[in-house]
């Protein structure tokens, strides 16, 4: 995003959990406003336009139908009702900014990003900062949890209910243009998957080896190949637990805060992101909101914050 204080952001929030196998991530966008989410963006010059609320029903109440896709038609709902409101953030000039809740509203909210930038004759990209792939399918998935398949879902692989969603292309972004930044917690079938797209995959190890500046940027030329830009998608559970452990699924070995600041302070001053979404941020197991106030600072390096 080209810092411009007198552009608008449309932020959407959009607690649903039911994607995940653990619950109180539909929590974190309540947790990122008590982090003083809006004062922050404000005091950068920045107005916001409140887009609303995607609301979920809980499982106690929503049937989890087939076992390696559970709660799919009450997911797929909430997807619906997130990519109309991205569209409408998108035509009205906004910059879309999406509060999860767990990572299956992707499923929702890139789709609209891409179709808005298709209708112009241009495409997208994604940088998606997890400690997973998120590439999982019905066939290789060991959980049914639909939050472990969204980026293949976007990458069009999955079940057709999802993939193709509003009538959306399929693939809804080119896998030549998805990077993942921070993995380490890919399961075996999965990793197929990901070898068959092509999706470009930064482990952790070879954040180790290379640093994270290195990869960023080589994930930076990929992303904006012939693209209008990029959309961030901002798994908290990238992060280190020692730095972050209110998350969904927290693993361990992960970005430093330095490291996982870099990444944004490099997404601001390229000037090509095209939208965000934080997600998986988990009140339940965070200590006095630290992790949500650590997502809070991380969208603002990502909308332009600098250190000088």
């Amino acid at each position: 995003m080209n810092r411009d204080p007198s552009r608008e952001v449309g932020v959407i929030s959009v607690p649903i959990d039911l994607g995940a196998g653990r619950r109180g991530v539909d929590m974190g966008p309540s947790a990122l406003r008590i982090a003083g989410l809006n004062q922050r963006l404000e005091g950068m010059g920045y107005r916001l336009r409140e887009e609303g609320t995607v609301n979920a029903r809980g499982p106690e109440d929503t049937t989890q139908g087939e076992s390696r896709l559970r709660f799919m038609e009450e997911i797929a709902d909430v997807c619906r009702e997130t990519y109309r409101r991205v569209e409408a953030s998108l035509k009205a000039g906004c910059f879309p900014l999406i509060l999860g809740g767990d990572h299956s509203l992707s499923i929702g909210s890139v789709p609209a990003v891409a179709q808005h930038f298709r209708r112009r004759g241009e495409r997208i990209g994604i940088l998606w900062v997890d400690a997973h792939t998120d590439m999982n399918t019905p066939e290789t998935t060991p959980s049914g949890n639909i939050h472990g398949m969204s980026l293949a879902v976007l990458a069009g692989r999955g079940p057709r209910e999802l993939v193709g969603l509003m009538g959306s292309a399929v693939p809804a972004v080119d896998p030549a243009n998805i990077c993942v930044i921070a993995a380490r917690d890919i399961d075996e079938e999965e990793k197929s998957v990901v070898r068959e797209t092509g999706i470009r995959v930064f482990t952790m190890s070879e954040v180790d080896e290379r640093g994270i500046a290195a990869c960023t940027d080589e994930a930076l030329d990929r992303l904006n190949d012939g693209t209008a830009g990029f959309h961030l998608s901002y798994d908290l559970d990238g992060l280190d637990p020692m730095v972050a452990p209110g998350v969904g699924t927290p693993v361990p070995g992960g970005l430093t805060y330095r490291e996982g600041h870099l990444v944004c302070e490099k997404v601001a001053r390229s000037g090509t992101l095209l939208s965000l979404e934080v997600v998986e941020v988990n009140p339940v197991l965070d200590v006095r909101n630290g992790t949500a106030g650590m997502a809070v600072d991380l969208i603002a390096s990502a909308l332009g914050k600098s250190i000088l």
